[in-house]
């Protein structure tokens, strides 16, 4: 198959032509699709009803985690991996040394190495691609991958937001043109809690009581002067707030109340974050996006240009250590088949070392990684050459990607959504990579 770039430049029919070729329908007959005059496409639905959107903002270099290589020396400027590679539980399919966690995991992982995009090797724009699957449009807004999933499915229980984003929000993660009822709770640290939600421990019950009855003085007058509907939709988001941040809500961020042991498994801070991504899903949230963006041990976080590349091992451990913890305790809990979790950054890096010794952007292949999910797991999917520049087996373009996101979580990849009148479709003509739904 070719890779989705290569369908931009197709015409609809051919298209069609080409994807109903391709696509499989699941062995129990439950399947997307419609009957077109030519013929159905299908695709298999998954399993999942969850979705933990880990995002390794800065740009991972799959050629020092996921996609080992021959190993290449920075001071020499010789091309290649930083560290030395290990063995996986998937035979054949090898991992950096710092995976090794993950690597005893790999039966539950597959490092989709191919992944490509044509933007421009810079943080924001690629950022924005690798959340929405769009380029920045001048006339569009387009969705996050987030959003979508909670237009598309809602909270999976009553009383709990659809969404939550664990960092830094910004219009990437956001709406879109869907508007805010696709929108995000955020919190910037697991000690904090959701902005805005948490009482002041100055505001006890009867002061919090008086506020609401203020403020129900001053919508009964808004409502009187500019009418119902101008008001409707901060009635419902006001609702909303002060239901989530009520204790029966609240009470999920209490991370003291699961065992030290666990606690410490999952690691500082960023394993908290993945911690508390478990117990959302259990409370209900469908999607929850953790970023890995704090405590820039190495001096630059993922984005390891120059001295950043030296201490860049710290934060693959960290990241190690959490992944594989949250993969155990999922399962432990029934959860892993139920929750796709998606490792993310915005691209890669090449293997050729720059003039400080760290690693420039590449967005011609790079590897992010899914997890759980109930997928067919294989370890990896693609192969890219011996310097982890181009996909020379199974290439996945970034709407392939998001497609098989959507797919597994039950969600039709072919559809259309609406911006206003004009039907946008859900992905940039994606196709799930069928052999992973099964």
């Amino acid at each position: 198959m070719k890779p989705s770039t290569d369908l931009h430049t197709m015409n609809r029919r051919h298209f069609l032509q080409s994807a109903g070729g391709l696509a499989l329908a699941g062995a129990s007959g439950v399947a997307f699709g419609k009957e077109t005059a030519a013929q159905a496409i299908r695709f298999p639905k998954g399993k999942a009803e969850h979705c933990v959107h880990i995002w390794l903002g800065g740009g991972a270099a799959q050629v020092d985690t996921w996609d080992p290589k021959r190993l290449g020396d920075a001071k020499a400027k010789k091309s290649g991996s930083y560290y030395p590679s290990i063995e996986t539980a998937v035979p054949g399919v090898k991992v950096c040394e710092h995976l090794k966690q993950c690597a005893k995991s790999m039966e539950y992982i597959t490092a989709v190495r191919t992944v490509n995009h044509d933007v421009i090797d810079e943080h924001a724009a690629a950022s924005n691609r690798m959340h929405t699957g769009r380029n920045v449009s001048g006339t569009t807004v387009y969705p996050s991958l987030g959003s979508i999933v909670a237009a598309e499915r809602g909270a999976v229980a009553e009383g709990v937001p659809a969404y939550v984003v664990i960092g830094y929000p910004n219009f990437s993660r956001g709406p879109g043109f869907l508007g805010s009822k696709a929108g995000f709770l955020y919190l910037l640290d697991t000690e904090a809690g959701p902005a805005g939600l948490k009482r002041p421990d100055s505001i006890g019950g009867s002061r919090q009581s008086r506020r609401e009855a203020l403020l129900a003085r001053m919508r009964d007058s808004a409502r009187n002067v500019r009418g119902e509907a101008a008001i409707a939709g901060y009635d419902d988001a006001l609702e909303e707030s002060l239901r989530l941040s009520g204790p029966k809500f609240m009470e999920v961020f209490d991370l003291k109340s699961e065992k030290g042991d666990l606690r410490n498994s999952y690691g500082g801070e960023f394993g908290q974050r993945c911690l508390l991504a478990r117990r959302l899903i259990q409370r209900g949230v469908r999607f929850i996006e953790v970023s890995h963006n704090m405590n820039f041990v190495n001096g630059t976080g993922w984005d390891t240009h120059n001295a950043g590349q030296l201490k860049q091992h710290l934060l693959i451990q960290e990241l190690d250590k959490a992944m594989a913890t949250m993969i155990a305790d999922l399962k432990a809990h029934g959860l892993l088949d139920k929750t796709l979790i998606v490792v993310n950054t915005e691209f890669g890096r090449p293997s050729a070392f720059d003039g400080g010794g760290g690693r420039g952007h590449q967005g011609s292949a790079f590897s992010v990684v899914l997890a759980g999910g109930g997928l067919k797991h294989q370890g990896a999917w693609g192969v890219t050459d011996d310097e982890c520049k181009k996909a020379v087996q199974d290439p996945c373009g970034v709407p392939d990607l998001f497609a098989t996101v959507l797919a597994d979580l039950g969600i039709d990849p072919r559809k259309e959504l609406f911006d206003g009148d004009r039907p946008v479709p859900i992905t940039d003509q994606g196709t799930p990579l069928v052999k992973l739904l099964g």
